[in-house]
């Protein structure tokens, strides 16, 4: 298939067109949210740029949408409607906000395009009314058994950590970092040990890393953190099991169906998980035991191979029911007779 889609969220792009289709990126001179094209990913060839403004005559199979106002730019850009001209499919990243669980989800209460989940929490919390909705849970590409955990040392990955505050549970990382130095990696973090009032030698911000550096240096420490309070299940948290660590996660949204027991600890209770960052900071053996566990659970359940099967499935059965509603339409176009 050929498949348009804009490049919104790295990691799981990152993914997506790792599978066995034609990717579409739409790319503009600025190279910005309306055409970042392939953003300079060593992505396979099969992620083609194409120009804004060679799109109205490309040869498109199915969108991708991500992002609400992408149904107008589709239209405008390639002169058909999704979900009526071009099979469409909604992907929703995040989860609902402001009055939840009442929150109403932008595409509820039509029929034209459905919905695709990337966790179970987030359909069951989204009001999607009568619109068709699916899960297809992350997946992640391997970056292989990297674990040593030679460091005495919590990770964690949280991007904008000082903007994003609550949500992202940055106000319980002075209380891990009492315990063991913590590393911070991702976007805005910069002011992080300024503004939690904590020295440089408790909280140490190492930025936006490159991937393949990110997956090395993470698994150098001796476990991984996921504070988050109010977020979809962050890939970070995935490519940590996959790289053998062990994890130390809030009991919030999907953790706990991504982290099983044996992985490590998932709770809400603050003095368990403290506890437990200080039992795998004092035993590098049950440490090590804990991360290969992790990384089973999560090349069972996070790999590309269930991603893409997943994926297939639905974008068949998303072109079947286009081809299905449009053959009802042109049934029913007047002046057509009945035979």
């Amino acid at each position: 298939m050929r498949i348009l889609l804009w490049h919104v969220h790295g990691g799981w792009t990152d993914a997506f067109v790792r599978g066995t289709h034609r990717y579409l990126l739409p790319t503009s001179p600025a190279r910005d949210a309306a055409g970042l094209g392939r953003g300079g990913r060593d992505w396979p060839s099969t992620a083609v740029e194409v120009p804004l403004d060679e799109l109205h005559d490309a040869d498109i199979d199915a969108v991708v949408l991500q992002r609400t106002d992408e149904i107008e730019t589709v239209e405008r850009l390639t002169g058909r409607r999704p979900g009526v001209d071009l099979p469409a499919v909604f992907v929703e990243h995040n989860t609902p906000k402001g009055d939840v669980p009442n929150t109403v989800h932008p595409l509820a209460d039509q029929g034209d395009i459905p919905i695709v989940h990337v966790t179970h929490v987030n359909r069951m919390l989204w009001d999607s009314g009568r619109a068709r909705t699916a899960v297809v849970e992350h997946g992640v590409a391997d970056p292989g058994h990297l674990y040593t955990g030679e460091l005495e040392r919590i990770g964690a990955v949280v991007n904008e950590p000082v903007r994003r505050w609550r949500v992202t549970g940055t106000d319980l990382l002075p209380g891990f970092a009492s315990i063991a130095p913590l590393d911070v990696y991702g976007m805005g973090a910069e002011t992080l040990p300024e503004v939690l009032e904590l020295d440089a030698d408790r909280v140490r911000v190492e930025g936006d890393t490159p991937t393949s550096t990110l997956h090395r240096e993470l698994a150098r420490r001796r476990l991984y953190l996921h504070p988050m309070r109010w977020t979809s299940l962050g890939l970070s948290l995935l490519e940590a099991m996959h790289a053998g660590m062990p994890v130390v996660a809030l009991d919030a949204t999907e953790a706990s169906r991504a982290v099983p027991p044996e992985a490590g600890l998932v709770s809400a209770d603050l003095d368990a998980l403290h506890a437990e960052t200080r039992a795998l900071l004092r035993d590098p053996d049950l440490a090590r035991r804990k991360g290969d566990a992790a990384r089973e659970h999560a090349l069972a359940h996070y790999g590309l191979a269930a991603f893409h099967a997943r994926w297939d499935e639905v974008l068949a059965d998303l072109l079947d029911e286009h081809a299905h509603r449009r053959s009802l339409r042109t049934a029913g176009s007047p002046g057509r007779e009945s035979r």
